[in-house]
Order: structure tokens, then sequence, then C-alpha cells
């Protein structure tokens, strides 16, 4: 049976000190003050600039329970059939998208889906799922827990935050009636915690950074850790290309990559035009990844409103796009979503976060799909090269062959989630 009990929260016997709380700002970067002269300088941890997601927990998710997934630049998900690769990646969207303040249906079309096997109700009746994550970062490590009710309604019925050895929120259901829940976070102010009630349908960290006023170190504490976790998750993008998609002309648009790749022609025409580095990379990646030399990467406006896509080869010949084989165009696919990241991915990105503290986070399910082994070693080569960088990260499934080649790979994590 999975247990869908409260989550514990602040201490409200913890006081702060005596005497007005002194603000601090979130450690989000900025540039240091120098030490007066002659002062000895206490050398501290380095902190990420940009937050990232470090692991993934599934402690109670469809086929998972106390799955720990540790994450790294490049991920690499295994495991036989059955072992519930693509189950994780499902759950690093769900958490993305809350992250992004979708609501829980939308998030959850068929929650009850995610509820264990043979997970039987509690003594209310309810059946759920339980999930979570690192994210580390200016503020230190962050762990996300958050508790969801599948049946027999739809809500969130608890959440955790934790850092710096600080319960900063909690969240329980405390009214079924009510379609809130009851959240605290840490003040550290004249008062332990605030308490409020927030909606059950949303998750309450996504909330926060509109719900605290950042008065009290305390505060200013939990707005850090708050807005690592949505920084780090809200940008994903769900790649999953599609060769039959990619292989026609595509009607002209804003030049966002689509999630299947079908507009891969237009896309490439406005990386084209960009010209640059990335381009060169593309066009040398192509020459390593296809059957055949590639001297170059073209896409033009037709006539008719739509956008067409070349290969060139030596003596000054191209292949159109559509003579591609699957593996070819899927290799191209992930080649330009790794050099031009989220320049053309439609992933849900803050504009008023600096792009110094952004990465977007691919999630590439079958990755090693169509691909052959050599095709496999460039693109990941690849990856391990443009992710070591922190602007995008990659979190994909492979299959058990697939990943015994990844594990002698500079840079790759590989996660074998068993037989």
């Amino acid at each position: 049976m999975t247990a869908i009990s409260p989550l514990p929260g602040p201490d409200p016997s913890r006081r702060a000190p005596a005497g007005p709380a002194r603000p601090v700002r979130p450690r989000t970067g900025g540039t240091a003050r120098p030490a007066p002269a002659g002062t000895a300088r206490t050398a501290g941890p380095v902190r990420p600039v940009r937050p990232a997601v470090t692991e993934l927990r599934l402690a109670a998710f469809a086929s998972h329970r106390r799955a720990v997934l540790p994450m790294g630049p490049v991920t690499l998900v295994t495991g036989g059939a059955g072992t519930g690769r693509t189950t994780a990646l499902r759950a690093y969207e769900a958490l993305a998208r809350l992250a992004a303040g979708d609501p829980l249906d939308e998030v959850f079309p068929d929650p009850v889906a995610c509820v264990p096997e043979r997970a039987g109700p509690d003594a209310q009746g309810r059946r759920g799922f339980r999930l979570g994550c690192t994210v580390d970062g200016p503020a230190g490590p962050v762990r996300l827990e958050v508790a969801v009710q599948a049946e027999p309604t739809l809500r969130i019925v608890g959440e955790r935050l934790t850092g710096g050895g600080e319960t900063l929120l909690a969240t329980a259901l405390r009214d079924p009636r009510r379609p809130v829940v009851q959240a605290a976070w840490h003040t550290a102010g004249l008062v332990a915690v605030t308490r409020a009630p927030l909606p059950d349908d949303r998750l309450a960290t996504a909330l926060l950074p509109l719900r605290v006023a950042g008065a009290t170190e305390g505060q200013l504490q939990v707005l850090a850790a708050a807005e690592q976790v949505v920084v780090a998750l809200r940008p994903a993008f769900v790649c999953d290309p599609q060769p039959r998609l990619m292989r026609a002309p595509v009607a002209v648009g804003p030049g966002r990559l689509w999630p299947d790749c079908g507009n891969l022609a237009e896309v490439l025409a406005r990386t084209r035009a960009l010209g640059g580095y990335r381009h060169a990379r593309l066009v040398a990646a192509a020459d390593a990844g296809c059957a055949g030399p590639v001297t170059g990467l073209y896409a033009e406006e037709r006539g008719d409103g739509t956008v067409g896509a070349w290969v060139g080869r030596d003596a000054g010949h191209r292949t159109p796009m559509g003579r591609l084989g699957d593996g070819e165009l899927r290799y191209l696919a992930h080649a330009l979503v790794l050099l031009n990241g989220s320049r053309v991915l439609e992933a849900d990105a803050s504009a008023e976060v600096p792009s110094a503290m952004r990465a977007v986070t691919v999630l590439a399910d079958g990755l090693d799909r169509s691909l052959g082994g050599r095709q496999l070693r460039e693109l990941l080569a690849l990856a391990s090269s443009i992710c070591g960088n922190g602007h995008i990260r990659l979190l994909g499934t492979v299959t058990d062959i697939a990943a015994a080649g990844a594990r002698g790979t500079a840079g790759v994590t590989v996660v074998d989630l068993g037989p």
C-alpha cells in the first residue's frame, strides 16, 4: 500500500535569536567584495552558478519504488524491458511542468497509471504516488519531495522543500473538503514559520516567489531555494525526432523546433542564416555521422511558402533531405538540438532568468533508436563536449547494448535500472 501521509513541516518551536533579522541576498552570483588588506580569507565550497538537477527520486511512481537516479550533464538510463526507462523520463517531465506552473490535471492526465501496481488504498481510501529531485546551485543542494493523491480525487497532498539542514517549505492536506493545502515556510524572523493556504493543484514551490516577501534571512533562504529548483527544472524539451515527418518541405514559421522535429528544414534555415561556429560544427557532425561525405547543410524558402533542405556533397552535388535514412535524420536532429539549445527549442524558460544561469534539459526517449554504433559514438562525444559547458543537459534512454559502449565515454552517466 502506498501511504499518502502528510509531510512534516518546520518545527514551530524553533525561534530566531532575539533582535531584528539581518536580511541577506540569495546566493545567485554577483560581484564579490574584496577582503580588506591583511585579512585572512576563509575558503568555502565553490557552488555552481547554474542550477542543475543532480538526482531524480521515484519513491513510489508507476513501476518504481525507492528508485534514485543520479544525474550528470549527460545521463543515459538503461535496463531491460519493463524496468521503467521511459517512466523515469516522464517523471522528470512532470516535475518540469509542475515547476512551470502547469495544473496537476494537465501534467497527469491519467494519474492512476502513476500509482505503483498493487498499491492498496490507505485508511481513508486514498491511493497515490511520490516523486522528487535534488537541485544543486548557488543555494547549495536543495531537495524537493512531492506526494500526489490519484484517487479518489487528484491533488497534491504533501510537498517538502529542504536545504541547508532546514525544512524550508512543507505542505499538508488538512481538510479534504477544501481544494487547498496548508503551507508553512521558513521565516526565522519574529516568528519561526509563516502559514497560509495554497491551491492543491499547483506546485507550492513554484508559487513561493509570489508569496514570500523576502524580508528576513529565513525568507531569503526560502526564495533562493525555490527559485533554484524552478530555474533548474522548468526549461525542459522532449525531443523525439520522427523521420517520416522530417522529409517533406515545411511551412515557414518562427523557427522553433517542434518535439517531433517535423520542421527540421525550417529550423535548419534559421541556424544556417545565423552561420558561425555552431553551423560549422553541425556540418562537421553531419559529415561524421551520415553516410558519404557532407560538405554543407542547406535550407531554402520555396515559392510556395515552404522550406526545403538539402545535404551538400562533394563536387557540388546536393542530396534532398527526404533521401536520408531514418538513423541519419534522427542523428542530425539530435546534433542540431545539442549545438543550438535554447536558441531553437520550444522550451519553457523565464526571460527574467539570466542566460548564464539557465540550462535546458533535453529529454530523449530511445536516444539510440535507428542509430548505428558509429552514429551513437559520435553523438555521445558531441553531447559530452557541449553539455560540459552547462547550457544544455541531456537525459535519455538507451538499450543495454548502447549503454555498454556509452560507459566508456567521458562525461556520460549511465544509470542501470536492472534486468
